[in-house]
């Protein structure tokens, strides 16, 4: 009862009181300070708590993976589309056509180091820390899809809080589905990546 008393205290730290500090206006070096530090605490929890290995698990089924991930990509990139076109039709894929070589560079900063650690908080510390502390897996996919949500709430855009909502569902499942970060990872910085490229990227914190 203890452990899961100070989990549940450790979680709302982690994933609400944090990131919803981060949209109040105080120095961004000490916003970076926290981040920084809560990041090392969370490769803690995973490696010494945990006893998680970053490694690539054995057994994924890849097919699969980028069937299910292929068809997705086709269908956001329908409406994304359609959505700039409507919306700004000037920012449709304005950064690829005018910027080539700063597109090349955004997207590789931010597979790396931005989807990453976002994974591995968000759904592999999660998953594998406080998912056994709601009864539902339902519930816990979906409640983990609103505090990725919380997090984007430094932009203050109601829409990128219903994107990263509608993202974070996607990520729960695949989590749940494969237990691979590594998969997740890939997932998200494909949808991510696309959202920059079709020119979603001002409104999601991307340069540009």
């Amino acid at each position: 009862m203890k452990s899961n008393t100070y989990k549940l205290i450790e979680f709302f730290i982690i994933f609400i009181l944090i990131p919803i500090s981060f949209a109040l206006d105080y120095s961004p070096f000490i916003k970076l300070s926290v981040g920084f530090v809560g990041f090392l605490y969370v490769i803690y929890l995973l490696l010494k708590v945990e006893r998680k290995k970053f490694k690539i698990a054995q057994g994924l089924n890849w097919k699969q993976f980028w069937r299910e991930t292929v068809i997705k990509l086709a269908i956001i990139a329908v409406l994304t589309t359609l959505f700039v076109w409507f919306t700004d039709k000037a920012r449709l894929f304005e950064v690829l056509l005018n910027k080539p070589l700063l597109w090349v560079v955004i997207l590789f900063v931010y597979s790396v180091f931005s989807v990453y650690p976002q994974e591995l908080i968000y759904r592999t510390l999660f998953f594998e820390r406080y998912a056994i502390l709601f009864q539902s897996t339902s519930f816990a996919i979906v409640l983990n899809a609103v505090v990725f949500s919380l997090a984007h709430i430094m932009f203050k855009s109601t829409l990128v809080l219903v994107l990263t909502f509608l993202g974070g569902l996607l990520f729960a499942l695949t989590y749940t589905k494969t237990k691979s970060t590594l998969l997740v990872s890939i997932e998200h910085a494909i949808y991510g990546s696309w959202l920059f490229t079709v020119g979603m990227g001002t409104m999601l914190g991307f340069p540009s």
